[in-house]
């Protein structure tokens, strides 16, 4: 589940917005369906709550585990976790955890030699090409013998379905490809009169070029933008660098029924792949080569209020690790697994995972991390994808459910993507999966303004990988404030504090689908994170666990 980006009827990975954006439009996820009629988590008024109950709070760690996160950022380096027991730089592994200077977290994608992974292959491409030889000319399952080469045929069999690279995708590479050129040609006449590089539709649009050649090239770029669906607020240079890594995406997809992927991994981190003991690899690079959408992930974790909201003294002391799990392209299950693990050991007491695939061969190793974080208390806040897939018929991995162990994480929360009408004109987004068996919660998803890498940069990111960090930041508040509730607490508090519609039948356009949807169809809580309705179910919560605490002392 790496960035979607959505140009026109293309629908293909995370949304980047840009840096530039419409002032109206920032934050908005904060925001009070009560005082501001837009359906945000009403963050303000759960910390004007905090101030009222007067608690004290007490630091807490949240793990990010993503693609990296830009330990220079303005906004995100005094909110690093650091490891206290670990002499930075001295190279040596003075905690004895087995990973040498992890001052801020760790990089399990990353050689000792400081290289780091920044692509990788699809997991489809590395299943198919790993079990061909072994399954292709298998005719019939039955002459398999055990139920483990049946099971790995049968998923074989679906990667070699997917892997297909069919005409319309063929057809859809080609017609981006056309757009890219087309864009990069008009822009040569338009910087020459707009003097600026890195321009946006919402600048050229007002735009009054000098040339009638100029004014040719800005209709014909404003008509190409519209078309693949370019927001408004997108740099010129994003545009055009999110153009050709989807085209050079697509284009090994185009080879990756015939031609195997390269096994980077092997030449970088050279691990032993198939031993999980094989533990101690890696770096402490958190930040790597692609660390835009984890930055993103992680300004959304600390969600840094606006400084008239004099909640300075209120806001919980959260220490976001970074935990480099993540490549461009499909994570590997080994370092999921060892990262959450890691993550546990080092004090992190909630996961934020946005991130996700549609297969999982070293599922159980996943699975038995996730129960092991549930046995030390850790929450995981698991983004729920962005296909718009039915998870009740359509897993994607991570998954609270474990094929192997045949039973159901409790200490994951996973959240879908909400919208509000002044974006889109509805609650719900054409991207996110849904599916009450497996989706807990709705969180805003689309547009969302955060950190991104640079000194003090920011931008818009769309997609389910920005609803979970905004809902781990609602949990970390309660954990700060209230750290007796244990995790499982937390999850019951954050899916009773919902906002509901008063009819919750009552289904929402999807937006560019002919289909409509109750908020109980797309989550089993049926509604949207309330930070404030959050903070005070806490309260009563904690009040309630004292009051029981002292009844049972008084027995005894």
């Amino acid at each position: 589940m790496k960035r979607l980006f959505v140009f026109g009827f293309l629908f293909f990975a995370y949304l980047l917005v840009g840096a530039q954006t419409n002032v109206s439009n920032m934050n908005w996820h904060w925001k009070d369906y009560q005082k501001d009629t837009v359906h945000g988590i009403s963050l303000r008024q759960a910390y004007q709550y905090l101030a009222s109950v007067n608690n004290k709070p007490t630091p807490i760690i949240v793990a990010v585990m993503d693609g990296g996160v830009d330990t220079s950022h303005y906004e995100l380096k005094n909110k690093l976790w650091t490891n206290t027991k670990e002499i930075p730089n001295n190279g040596i592994d003075d905690d004895k955890n087995g990973y040498i200077d992890d001052i801020h977290g760790w990089n399990f994608l990353g050689g000792r030699d400081g290289q780091n992974i920044d692509k990788a292959a699809d997991e489809k491409s590395r299943i198919y090409h790993r079990f061909k030889s072994q399954f292709e000319n298998i005719t019939d399952i039955n002459e398999l013998k055990t139920d483990i080469q049946k099971n790995q045929y049968l998923v074989w069999k679906e990667t070699e379905k997917e892997i297909e690279f069919t005409d319309e995708d063929a057809a859809n590479l080609q017609y981006i490809k056309m757009a890219l050129n087309a864009l990069q040609k008009l822009s040569k006449s338009i910087i020459k009169e707009i003097n600026d590089t890195n321009f946006t539709i919402q600048t050229l649009e007002p735009f009054q070029p000098l040339g009638r050649s100029t004014l040719d090239a800005k209709l014909a770029y404003l008509r190409t933008a519209q078309i693949i669906g370019i927001e408004k607020e997108t740099p010129y240079t994003d545009v055009i660098n999110d153009l050709k890594e989807y085209i050079e995406g697509k284009e090994k997809s185009a080879k990756a029924i015939s031609t195997p992927p390269e096994n980077i991994r092997a030449s970088i981190i050279k691990d032993n792949y198939e031993s999980l003991a094989d533990k101690f690899y890696g770096n402490n690079d958190i930040t790597g080569p692609g660390a835009k959408h984890g930055t993103h992930v992680a300004g959304l974790v600390a969600s840094i209020p606006d400084s008239n909201w004099n909640v300075n003294k209120l806001y919980p002391p959260i220490q976001i690790m970074g935990v480099r799990v993540v490549p461009n392209g499909d994570e590997y299950d080994k370092d999921v697994a060892l990262g959450i693990r890691y993550a546990v050991d080092n004090g992190a007491k909630i996961i934020n995972m946005s991130f996700g695939k549609s297969f999982s061969p070293e599922q159980i190793w996943v699975d038995s991390a996730i129960r092991y974080a549930a046995s030390k208390d850790v929450l995981i806040i698991h983004a729920a994808g962005n296909e718009f897939y039915d998870l009740d018929v359509k897993p994607v991995y991570p998954n609270p459910y474990s094929q192997t162990l045949k039973d159901t994480a409790t200490n994951v929360l996973t959240v879908a993507a909400s919208s509000d009408f002044f974006i889109n004109g509805t609650l719900l987004t054409d991207f996110s999966n849904f599916g009450p068996s497996i989706v807990d919660v709705l969180a805003p998803g689309e547009k969302i303004y955060s950190t991104v890498p640079g000194a003090n940069n920011h931008g818009f990111l769309q997609g389910t990988s920005m609803a979970a960090p905004i809902v781990s930041h609602i949990a970390a508040l309660i954990r700060s404030y209230y750290p007796s509730l244990s995790a499982l607490e937390v999850k019951k508090i954050i899916k009773q504090s919902v906002w509901e519609p008063n009819d919750p039948d009552f289904s929402y356009d999807i937006p560019q689908k002919e289909d409509t949807k109750s908020l109980l169809e797309v989550a089993s809580a049926g509604g949207i994170v309330n930070a404030a309705k959050a903070i005070q179910i806490a309260n009563i919560f904690n009040n309630q666990k004292s009051v029981n605490k002292i009844k049972n002392k008084s027995k005894h």
